[in-house]
């Protein structure tokens, strides 16, 4: 071991290398200590308003500053050992989407620099330590980087800025490009409506809400409109989510990323922000309301105290794309499909409260403030923003609703869009005919004003290593079925199965519906659009009497739709009732295709099955009372839907027993044993007076006498008591038609 004076000398040489930098004296040395020492640990908020940086930002093209070494005397004692470095770029470059924010240390103050023996030291006191976490540099300053605290001039608020935006969702950002828009004469008239909403300052709405059906074009629009507005110099920002982009499927990074677009406008915007989140590190991780307010409300109304600028010239467009595909960090563990919303229930939900939340922030620090903002939301018509628009929601006075799928006929846009571009594959292959007019009629006339349709037609005729005039024709003639390696339309079905998928494990994730099969119920509403064949529903049911048939409570069908509301909608028709309506004629299509559908393919004999068994039960649970029994059908002591829905049902039942295989022989057993026949026996009368041609004649009784017989050989009894009530329905049936000839005959003679 070497003499202890020889190690106190070395250490003491080794200090004298940090304590007589550039000249300075003891003295010197002493009198900056006991100044630090003395103005310490106070620490005051900064206000936004002014920049703290010594440095003036640039308003545009914007490089991240390297930040400055720190003075020499600004040396911060830590209970670890500290990196002594000077940063560069690399420190301030943004760091991957899931580094929000720097790990501070518990304690935020600053530390007084200590002096020991009349000398700067880092070592008084200290263990463990090791050479290799210091670094020594000749000169006259040396940094400590210690990831300060709040407030710390370590912090470069602009740099951390910019490790929490996401660059991918700028309109002209390449990972956008060549991103989806508008040809320059379609949807004219939906364009000059949203530019002139957003150019008039003075419309009573600042929000704009645009919603409309899947592939209806929505982010066409929204990037054509991001254009428009950024050669008139009035876009602010623009946010275009994605699910399938982590930087751009959630709320995270959206308020961060409009700031960020702001503060490229405006030099003072830009530095109130930089000191907010110099101020405030974490502010990152608040909720969006409090972004919100320090990074863009504060901000402005700094530039706006300032009057360096104008409110009325101020850049004032915030454009917002996809708001139904902010999802949440991909999950693929739970279900989250690329491109749609999670199918798992949880994450479902997430998704809608963060929607939610975005949605009331914009409305309090937005809309509730005298900002100059206008902000354009294009989205699905999903929960959230739904819920938002709907009366008595958040935003129904607030906003100004632009529905596409109810008020814009594009087809002819989509003639446009196709026979442009069907003559600039003539061009390339030197074949101007090659298509006909015809062609492009029987393309529309399949879109119902579907824009992804025509989009993912024209993507698979231009395939490149492939002949145009071949897959024209394929897509033109295409007929799915199983086994098929051509499928023109896959990437339409992943859509269609996403979508359904979802919606599926929403509902049936809610207690009530516990036990209830999403798919079926759904299968049954789409059939009564396409019609329930050879039957008496055939008429197409409206969605309230199905929804009775299938004994649903009330609204019943309005929960089901709730999460299909890109794709099919409740419409009050002439007469008053609930249809529904699909927005798609390709996804009637594809719910009726087993090589589309897949596993969410319902056969239609399920439907006639489970409705069979809906028939039975309504019979047997209604609450007439059967032994007293009015004497016209209008009269029964029932709710009008409820007696449309029991006439429906006995009138029925008889047809879909028949058409129902996989009809379980116990449940026939107990509609008869509790009486189910005889009700429907005492409730023919009044039937035969609504309808002279009631199916009490051979259909009726012809298909109840098949059911009968098949019935016969695995339950004898319950054969034996249908049959029984056949026969005499049957002679009650010819007593009643002779009854009426008589009738006839005698107001004949009387005439």
């Amino acid at each position: 071991m070497p003499p202890k004076s020889e190690k106190k000398d070395f250490w003491s040489g080794f200090l004298s290398l940090f304590g007589g930098r550039c000249g300075r004296s003891t003295g010197d040395r002493h009198r900056d200590s006991r100044r630090i020492a003395s103005a310490a640990p106070t620490r005051s908020v900064p206000d936004v308003s002014l920049p703290l940086d010594d440095s003036t930002p640039q308003s545009h093209g914007y490089q991240p500053p390297i930040r400055e070494s720190r003075r020499e005397n600004n040396v911060v004692e830590s209970s670890q050992s500290a990196e002594l470095s000077v940063p560069g770029n690399r420190d301030l470059l943004p760091q991957p989407p899931h580094q929000l924010h720097p790990t501070l240390p518990p304690d935020d103050n600053p530390a007084v620099p200590r002096v020991h023996g009349g000398t700067k030291t880092f070592l008084a006191g200290a263990s463990g330590f090791r050479m290799g976490d210091m670094n020594y540099y000749e000169g006259c300053q040396v940094s400590v980087n210690t990831e300060g605290g709040s407030g710390d001039r370590s912090i470069d608020g602009w740099a951390l800025l910019l490790k929490n935006i996401a660059p991918n969702a700028l309109h002209d950002s390449n990972a956008r490009y060549d991103a989806p828009k508008c040809d320059e004469d379609t949807r004219v008239e939906v364009i000059d409506e949203i530019m002139e909403r957003i150019q008039d300052s003075d419309a009573p709405q600042r929000l704009l809400c645009m919603t409309g059906a899947a592939g209806s074009g929505k982010s066409a629009l929204q990037q054509t409109i991001a254009e428009r507005c950024s050669e008139s110099d009035i876009l602010s920002a623009a946010f275009f989510l994605s699910s399938t982009d982590p930087t751009r499927n959630n709320i995270s990074f959206i308020v961060p990323t409009i700031a960020y677009q702001i503060g490229l406008k405006h030099h003072l915007f830009q530095s109130s922000v930089a000191a907010a989140v110099k101020h405030d590190p974490y502010i990152f991780s608040r909720s969006l309301r409090s972004q919100m307010d320090v990074l863009i409300v504060r901000p402005f109304e700094s530039v706006r105290r300032s009057q360096q600028i104008s409110s009325n010239t101020f850049p004032y467009a915030i454009l917002i794309d996809g708001l139904d595909e902010c999802n949440g960090a991909p999950n693929t563990a739970s279900g989250i499909t690329p491109g749609i919303a999670p199918v798992n229930v949880d994450d479902r939900r997430r998704a809608e409260d963060q929607q939610e939340e975005l949605l009331a922030a914009i409305k309090h620090c937005i809309l509730d403030n005298d900002l100059p903002f206008r902000v354009f939301i294009a989205s699905r018509p999903e929960w959230a923003i739904h819920t938002a628009l709907e009366p008595g929601g958040l935003l129904r006075e607030a906003a100004y609703h632009i529905q596409l799928s109810h008020k814009y006929d594009a087809s002819e846009d989509m003639r446009r869009y196709l026979r442009r571009r069907l003559e600039d594959i003539g061009l390339r292959i030197r074949n101007p005919k090659w298509f006909s007019e015809g062609d492009i009629e029987t393309l529309v006339g399949a879109v119902s004003g579907q824009f992804i349709y025509v989009a993912t037609a024209y993507k698979y005729i231009s395939e490149r290593r492939a002949s145009p005039e071949k897959m024209l024709k394929i897509i033109l003639t295409w007929t799915p079925h199983e086994g098929q390696a051509t499928r023109p339309f896959e990437a339409l079905d992943r859509l269609y199965t996403n979508i359904l998928l979802a919606a599926k494990n929403a509902y049936e994730a809610v207690e009530s519906h516990h036990g209830r099969d999403f798919l079926l119920l759904f299968k049954a509403h789409h059939m009564g659009v396409t019609g329930f064949h050879y039957y008496a529903l055939s008429g197409n049911p409206a969605a309230d009497l199905l929804s009775a048939l299938l004994c649903l409570e009330a609204r019943a069908k309005e929960t089901l739709i709730s999460d299909l509301r890109s794709l099919v909608a409740l419409k009050t028709d002439g007469d008053g009732d609930l249809r529904l309506r699909l927005y798609h004629k390709s996804f009637s299509d594809f719910l009726q295709e087993p090589s589309r559908a897949k596993d969410l393919f319902v056969p239609e004999d399920r439907v006639y099955t489970h409705l069979a068994s809906c028939f039975m039960q309504h019979i047997i649970e209604c609450p007439l009372d059967f032994d007293s029994l009015p004497a016209k059908w209008e009269e029964l002591p029932l709710l009008k839907l409820y007696r449309d829905s029991l006439k429906e049902a006995v009138e029925d039942l008889p047809s879909f027993l028949n058409s129902a295989p996989a009809i379980d022989d116990e449940e026939v057993v107990g509609f008869t044993q509790n009486g189910g026949w005889q009700k429907i026996n005492n409730l023919l009368p009044l039937l035969y007076f609504v309808h002279t041609q009631f199916y009490g004649g051979d259909s009726w009784m012809g298909a109840l006498r098949n059911f009968t017989g098949c019935l016969e050989a695995r339950k004898t009894e319950a054969a034996a008591v249908i049959s029984a009530f056949v026969e005499k329905w049957k002679n009650d049936f010819k007593q009643y038609n002779a009854e009426r000839r008589r009738k006839r005959n005698k107001d004949s003679d009387s005439i």
